[in-house]
């Protein structure tokens, strides 16, 4: 699974059940990213995505559960670490800023590896970053499996 989230310098998700920000630029990188992928999201994100009309947006509360090995997850408001085992990817943006949170990305993204790390500007941040993490090391229980095994 590969998962897409937007932090702030400090790793902040929500204040107060809200999303610190959006940005129309993002969601174009986003959908771009995809090709012919499928894009799973829970209705609080849809609304980001409501101009899209993109097929390849699928809605559910439970979609990381029902998210498939190579589909992309949008999360904002929801932990990740229950999940990690089924991660592959993690495709962060960066707003470059300091917001107000009291959610907080709770994947340590520590023995991941950076595979790729780009700045664009968006609509309403001047600089966006975009850093694709790849797993470096075995999710705990994993241990000396193969990822055929995995």
């Amino acid at each position: 699974m590969h998962i897409i989230i937007c932090l702030d310098d400090d790793n902040g998700m929500l204040f107060h059940d809200r999303r610190q920000s959006q940005d129309v630029k993002l969601r174009a990188d986003v959908l771009e990213r995809l090709g012919e992928r499928m894009l799973w999201m829970n209705a609080y994100s849809a609304r980001q995505f409501a101009d899209a009309e993109d097929a390849r947006i699928h809605i559910s509360d439970s979609f990381l559960e029902e998210a498939g090995k190579d589909d992309f997850c949008f999360v904002e408001n929801q932990p990740l670490l229950p999940y990690e085992a089924q991660i592959q990817e993690v495709i962060c943006y960066r707003w470059n800023r300091r917001y107000p949170s009291d959610v907080k990305l709770d994947l340590p993204l520590k023995g991941w590896n950076v595979m790729e790390e780009t700045e664009f500007a968006g609509k309403s941040h001047e600089k966006i970053t975009r850093t694709v993490y790849r797993r470096n090391v075995p999710v705990r229980g994993q241990e000396g499996q193969t990822d055929g095994q995995r």
